[in-house]
Protein backbone atom coordinates (compact mmCIF):
# COMPACT_ATOMS: atom_id res chain seq x y z
CA UNK A 1 0.00 0.00 0.00
CA UNK A 2 1.20 3.53 -0.72
CA UNK A 3 0.35 7.18 -0.20
CA UNK A 4 -0.46 9.73 -2.87
CA UNK A 5 1.62 12.86 -2.16
CA UNK A 6 0.89 16.19 -3.81
CA UNK A 7 3.04 19.25 -3.00
CA UNK A 8 1.71 22.50 -4.44
CA UNK A 9 2.93 26.11 -4.45
CA UNK A 10 0.91 29.07 -5.77
CA UNK A 11 2.76 28.74 -9.10
CA UNK A 12 3.32 25.04 -9.71
CA UNK A 13 2.97 21.41 -8.80
CA UNK A 14 6.27 20.36 -7.21
CA UNK A 15 5.39 16.70 -6.56
CA UNK A 16 2.43 14.53 -7.51
CA UNK A 17 3.01 10.79 -7.23
CA UNK A 18 2.81 7.81 -4.92
CA UNK A 19 5.29 7.42 -2.05
CA UNK A 20 5.84 4.88 0.72
CA UNK A 21 6.24 7.27 3.65
CA UNK A 22 6.98 10.90 4.52
CA UNK A 23 8.40 12.83 7.46
CA UNK A 24 6.92 16.33 7.58
CA UNK A 25 8.04 19.39 9.56
CA UNK A 26 5.01 20.94 11.25
CA UNK A 27 4.68 23.87 13.62
CA UNK A 28 4.42 21.37 16.50
CA UNK A 29 7.33 19.13 15.45
CA UNK A 30 8.00 16.42 12.89
CA UNK A 31 5.40 13.80 12.04
CA UNK A 32 5.85 10.57 10.16
CA UNK A 33 3.09 9.46 7.83
CA UNK A 34 2.57 5.87 6.69
CA UNK A 35 -0.41 4.36 4.82
CA UNK A 36 -3.69 4.45 6.77
CA UNK A 37 -2.57 7.42 8.90
CA UNK A 38 -5.34 9.07 10.91
CA UNK A 39 -6.82 12.11 9.15
CA UNK A 40 -5.33 15.44 10.22
CA UNK A 41 -4.84 18.99 9.02
CA UNK A 42 -1.73 20.82 10.20
CA UNK A 43 0.37 23.91 9.63
CA UNK A 44 3.65 23.20 7.83
CA UNK A 45 6.75 24.89 9.20
CA UNK A 46 9.79 26.11 7.32
CA UNK A 47 11.70 22.83 7.20
CA UNK A 48 12.55 19.60 5.45
CA UNK A 49 10.10 17.14 3.92
CA UNK A 50 11.59 13.66 3.73
CA UNK A 51 10.05 11.32 1.17
CA UNK A 52 10.61 7.56 1.04
CA UNK A 53 10.21 6.29 -2.50
CA UNK A 54 11.42 2.88 -3.68
CA UNK A 55 13.36 2.37 -0.42
CA UNK A 56 15.30 5.62 -1.04
CA UNK A 57 14.90 8.88 0.90
CA UNK A 58 14.52 12.16 -1.01
CA UNK A 59 14.35 15.64 0.51
CA UNK A 60 12.48 18.83 -0.20
CA UNK A 61 12.77 22.27 1.40
CA UNK A 62 9.31 23.58 2.36
CA UNK A 63 8.78 27.23 3.20
CA UNK A 64 5.63 27.17 5.30
CA UNK A 65 2.02 26.37 4.55
CA UNK A 66 -0.60 23.73 5.36
CA UNK A 67 -1.06 19.98 4.94
CA UNK A 68 -4.09 17.72 4.88
CA UNK A 69 -3.70 14.00 5.43
CA UNK A 70 -6.50 11.47 4.99
CA UNK A 71 -7.55 8.39 3.00
CA UNK A 72 -3.91 7.70 2.05
CA UNK A 73 -3.68 11.10 0.38
CA UNK A 74 -1.38 13.92 1.49
CA UNK A 75 -1.90 17.39 0.08
CA UNK A 76 0.72 19.97 1.07
CA UNK A 77 0.11 23.61 0.12
CA UNK A 78 3.20 25.75 0.71
CA UNK A 79 4.50 29.21 -0.08
CA UNK A 80 7.48 27.66 -1.87
CA UNK A 81 9.19 24.29 -2.18
CA UNK A 82 12.41 23.02 -3.73
CA UNK A 83 13.63 19.48 -4.20
CA UNK A 84 16.96 18.96 -2.44
CA UNK A 85 18.44 17.57 -5.65
CA UNK A 86 17.55 20.79 -7.52
CA UNK A 87 19.32 23.14 -5.09
CA UNK A 88 22.76 24.43 -6.05
CA UNK A 89 24.93 23.80 -2.94
CA UNK A 90 27.27 26.76 -3.54
CA UNK A 91 24.42 29.21 -4.17
CA UNK A 92 22.52 27.94 -1.11
CA UNK A 93 25.57 28.35 1.14
CA UNK A 94 26.24 31.86 -0.19
CA UNK A 95 22.59 32.81 0.38
CA UNK A 96 22.79 31.52 3.96
CA UNK A 97 25.98 33.50 4.66
CA UNK A 98 24.43 36.67 3.21
CA UNK A 99 21.24 36.19 5.26
CA UNK A 100 23.28 35.68 8.46
CA UNK A 101 25.31 38.83 7.72
CA UNK A 102 22.13 40.83 7.11
CA UNK A 103 20.64 39.56 10.37
CA UNK A 104 23.73 40.70 12.29
CA UNK A 105 23.27 44.20 10.80
CA UNK A 106 19.51 44.31 11.47
CA UNK A 107 18.21 47.36 13.29
CA UNK A 108 14.82 47.34 14.90
CA UNK A 109 12.20 44.71 15.43
CA UNK A 110 10.97 44.50 11.82
CA UNK A 111 14.44 44.01 10.29
CA UNK A 112 15.27 41.42 12.96
CA UNK A 113 12.11 39.41 12.23
CA UNK A 114 12.65 39.59 8.47
CA UNK A 115 16.31 38.68 8.88
CA UNK A 116 15.49 35.72 11.12
CA UNK A 117 13.00 34.37 8.56
CA UNK A 118 15.54 34.81 5.75
CA UNK A 119 18.11 32.83 7.76
CA UNK A 120 15.59 30.05 8.48
CA UNK A 121 14.66 29.79 4.78
CA UNK A 122 18.31 29.76 3.69
CA UNK A 123 19.31 27.24 6.37
CA UNK A 124 16.44 24.94 5.33
CA UNK A 125 17.69 24.93 1.72
CA UNK A 126 21.22 23.98 2.90
CA UNK A 127 19.79 21.29 5.19
CA UNK A 128 17.72 19.85 2.31
CA UNK A 129 20.94 19.26 0.38
CA UNK A 130 22.77 17.76 3.35
CA UNK A 131 19.79 15.66 4.53
CA UNK A 132 19.61 14.07 1.11
CA UNK A 133 23.17 12.80 1.54
CA UNK A 134 22.53 11.11 4.90
CA UNK A 135 20.45 8.00 5.58
CA UNK A 136 17.35 8.44 7.71
CA UNK A 137 17.08 6.21 10.75
CA UNK A 138 13.46 5.22 11.26
CA UNK A 139 12.25 2.55 13.64
CA UNK A 140 10.17 -0.12 11.94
Amino acid sequence: MSLNLCVLTPNRIVWDSEVQEIILSTNSGQIGVLPNHAPIATAVDIGILRIRLNEEWLTMALLGGFARIGNNEIIILVNDAEKGSDIDPQEAQETLELAEANLRKAEGKRQTIEGTLAVRRARTRVEAINAGLQPVSVYK
